[in-house]
């Protein structure tokens, strides 16, 4: 089997070497304008991933699911960390909660405008879990998972997956909505709301990979 892969591989480096590449007939920034009119909004990197290649975005989601849930099993037999390592002088405490502030504004920024401009679901929840691991560092790591439980933070993920999936589906079978104005904060039909999703998605599951890590490891 092994001689099967060699030759295989030696294969497809000598048809690289002689065969030319495929050149495109079209001019790529018809392709651009092609998908910002079928999708209708101007992101054209949104328009491709909750349109053109949704089917490669909800398995994406799936993905972060797992590794979320992943490291809750493979922690979930383990001793918590007798010691937090957190920040404690009012220099960095200060300069995190700023940070935290401005990843926050991001975030929201991200996911409700993520497809009228460069940005998107996942870059919206990186934000937002940015922000929660400069608040969770600089908090009491019990207060922290008190208030992941009170905002029932992991129903509410599993509900934005679910949601997500359940309206790519729909979306893919043949569901659509008006887009609306082109450029307006109402447009893209389902596009804005799948933007949203993923961003509470990981946002959410980033604050239960944050915790985690802390209870077992003592820090991030």
């Amino acid at each position: 089997m092994k001689w099967v892969y060699i030759v295989a591989g030696i294969a497809l480096y000598i048809k690289m070497l002689i065969l030319p590449n495929p050149m495109l007939s079209v001019d790529p920034a018809d392709i651009v304008t092609a998908v910002a009119q079928e999708s209708g909004i101007p992101n054209v990197v949104s328009g491709i991933i909750f349109r053109n290649r949704l089917y490669d975005t909800i398995f994406e989601v799936i993905v972060f699911t797992i590794a979320i849930m992943g490291a809750k099993y493979l922690l979930a037999n383990e001793q918590p960390y007798p010691t937090i390592h957190q920040f404690t002088d009012q220099p960095s405490v200060l300069l995190a909660r700023l940070g935290a502030t401005i990843a926050a504004l991001v975030s929201l920024e991200l996911a409700i405008r993520g497809h009228l401009s460069p940005g998107g679901g996942f870059a919206a929840g990186v934000a937002g879990g940015t922000a929660i691991g400069l608040v969770t560092i600089t908090s009491s790591s019990d207060a922290m998972e008190a208030l992941y439980k009170r905002w029932r933070a992991a129903t509410l993920e599993k509900l934005a997956v679910l949601a997500f999936i359940l309206i790519a589906i729909a979306t893919l079978l043949g569901w659509n909505v008006t887009h609306g104005e082109f450029g307006a904060l109402l447009s893209g039909g389902t596009l804005p709301l799948l933007n949203i999703l993923v961003a509470i998605k990981v946002a959410l599951g980033s604050w239960a990979v944050i915790l985690i890590f802390i209870r077992y490891r003592g820090l991030l």
